[in-house]
């Protein structure tokens, strides 16, 4: 049976960042428009960081069990190194999966969205319907798509809606952004099992474009969060303090020349950690700027 250890490790932390970089700029967002609520901006992360969880979880079950898994290089795989049976890890993501419906309940609750019940329950069915079920759309290609719709828009303007009642241009580019960021770590872990995903069936979208190309999208992932930095400037007075954002620069190009150099396979998993922490960075420096803003 697996350790604490092991089912920590599966969980991949790596990605959580990925979850909590919406929260934290839905949040700087509301603080913008002066309508923040701590304990929905909690409830929020939880929903978020349960559902990544979920999702690796439920990932690590649909690879091992179809054998995607078997030859893959990176974070432990739980269901395909044989260290925890298949239907615990199964259960282990249903748990995750319960935890995040629980807090969206209460978030909806006393935000008064009710209808984000739906949003939610789509959330999840993406989540399983990855690598799951008949037809997962990860081996179609359209994984990039989930991530920035749920893990970006959703997550970001969810967390926005249920402070606020309202969306703000500040927080559609904090949207984008951030659902920018968490494709990059996606294209970067596609990348890394290109090969051993060619062989197993799986076309992801790295595979349908090739590496030369896939190289190309990572960078360009990395360069619309900048780009999109003009918004609240653009839109509320004094914001340029979201600039500060910027300092991550030389995160991005770090990461940006490692994959553009050619680095394949293990040599990608560190980039995936950096990926991470530039997501995490980037959205906690534009949250802070977006939030101070209205104290000027």
């Amino acid at each position: 049976m697996a350790s604490a250890g092991q089912w920590v490790a599966g969980a991949r932390p790596r990605t959580l960042p990925a979850a909590l970089a919406p929260v934290l700029v839905g949040t700087g967002a509301a603080v913008l428009g002066q309508s923040a609520h701590a304990g929905r901006a909690l409830l929020a992360a939880l929903v978020a960081l349960a559902l990544q969880v979920g999702v690796n979880y439920s990932n690590d079950y649909s690879d091992g069990v179809r054998g995607t898994d078997k030859d893959r290089v990176g974070p432990l795989r739980l269901t395909a190194s044989g260290v925890a049976p298949p239907k615990a890890v199964l259960r282990a993501a249903l748990v995750s999966f319960g935890v995040a419906g629980v807090a969206g309940v209460a978030l909806v609750a006393l935000a008064g969205t009710w209808w984000l019940l739906a949003v939610g329950a789509l959330a999840v069915v993406a989540a399983w319907t990855y690598t799951g079920g008949p037809r997962p759309y990860g081996y179609a290609g359209l994984g990039e798509v989930f991530v920035f719709l749920f893990f970006g828009l959703v997550a970001t303007l969810g967390t926005t809606y249920t402070q606020t009642g309202s969306l703000s241009a500040a927080s559609w580019a904090g949207a984008v952004a951030v659902g920018s960021l968490a494709c990059a770590i996606l294209v970067a872990n596609n990348l890394r099992d290109v090969p051993t995903d060619a062989v197993a069936g799986k076309r992801t979208l790295a595979v349908r474009l090739g590496e030369p190309r896939t190289r190309t999208l990572y960078a360009a992932l990395l360069v619309v969060p900048y780009v999109l930095l003009a918004v609240p400037v653009l839109v509320a007075p004094r914001a340029p303090l979201a600039l500060a954002a910027l300092l991550t620069v030389p995160l991005a190009v770090r990461a940006a020349r490692t994959v553009l150099r050619g680095a394949a396979g293990r040599a990608l998993v560190p980039v995936l950690g950096a990926t991470g922490r530039l997501e995490l960075v980037y959205a906690l420096l534009l949250a802070l700027g977006l939030a101070l803003t209205p104290l000027l």
